[in-house]
């Protein structure tokens, strides 16, 4: 079992993984919050793009608010895997309706993939647990 209660002193190379986590996770996180607001505010652009995609557009706020919660879940410590695997199935929605409605696939079905890449690293460079529950291992 790991504890979480007690660390040990942190050696320099954590301290740098600390930091491009938190870096990489506060992009992500900005740009998910603008995606998130959009959706919450209702923007022409994103009621449009709901019509597009085949969804009613009054469903914005909902798809804005899930998102907000993800992210709350993914910002704080002690529920930040949750948050990271909320956000994963969230993104794999947005993968799934861009295949149904045929869009390119390195420049739209891909980017939630993208995105997916960088919350699951943000996390992996600034948790050690995570990183001891997942080690990278040379082959």
């Amino acid at each position: 079992m790991i504890s979480t209660t007690t660390r040990p002193a942190e050696r320099p190379t954590d301290r740098k993984f600390r930091i491009a986590g938190l870096v990489i996770t506060g992009l992500v996180v900005l740009f998910l919050l603008f995606d998130a607001a959009i959706h919450v505010l209702n923007v022409d652009q994103a009621r449009q793009a709901m019509i597009d995609l085949g969804f009613d557009p009054n469903l914005n706020y909902v798809i804005g608010v899930v998102l907000l919660v993800c992210l709350a879940l993914y910002l704080v410590p002690v529920t930040s895997i949750l948050g990271a695997v909320l956000l994963t199935g969230y993104l794999g929605g947005a993968v799934a309706t861009n295949m149904f409605n045929e869009m390119p696939l390195f420049s739209t079905i891909l980017f939630p993939v993208y995105v997916g890449v960088f919350v699951w690293a943000g996390l992996y460079l600034r948790d050690p647990v995570v990183r001891s529950v997942m080690p990278l291992r040379r082959a």
